[in-house]
């Protein structure tokens, strides 16, 4: 799991990608903080306890850097940024009957503009499993020598050579 680069400087438009999600239904914006125990409840639910952990500490940035995607009242996706580390983009996931559709490049592109806005010219996208999502929505690319990143387990014992 390597990490990834992208220019925050040349990124495509996510206005008219959030109009078209609105006009299906869905809404793509900023969680707001009296939203935090469902939204990290619900990352916790659909992924994992660690990305629910760094979804929480999205909330507690000023400004908030964790954005939702909800469809009639109920969440159908998120992403975060500046959550474990500053300038990292992610966690970010999507439910499974709502992928393909769209959802998670919006997310993307919603987190990395709101980064550009707050000054960054690159963003790192830390610990990707699949990098095709964002070397094709954003033109990502892989950080040589960046396994295992930040992310390798601090908790577990370190092995002997």
């Amino acid at each position: 799991m390597s990490d990834m680069l992208v220019k925050l400087y040349d990124l495509p438009d996510a206005a008219a990608r959030i109009a078209a999600l609105a006009s299906d239904g869905i809404v793509v914006r900023l969680a707001m903080p009296y939203e935090k125990s469902h939204v990290v409840a619900w990352v916790r639910e659909h992924f994992t306890a660690t990305w629910a952990d760094e979804c929480d500490a999205a909330f507690a940035n000023v400004p908030r850097t964790c954005f939702i995607a909800v469809e009639r009242g109920e969440i159908v996706g998120f992403a975060c940024h500046d959550a474990t580390c500053r300038n990292f983009f992610g966690p970010m996931g999507v439910a499974d009957s709502h992928r393909a559709r769209g959802i998670g490049t919006t997310l993307l592109l919603a987190c990395l503009q709101a980064m550009a806005a707050a000054g960054y010219a690159y963003a790192i996208i830390g610990g990707v499993r699949n990098g095709d999502i964002y070397r094709k929505a954003v033109g990502a690319v892989e950080i040589a020598g960046s396994t295992p990143g930040v992310y390798r387990d601090r908790l577990a014992p370190e092995k002997s050579s």
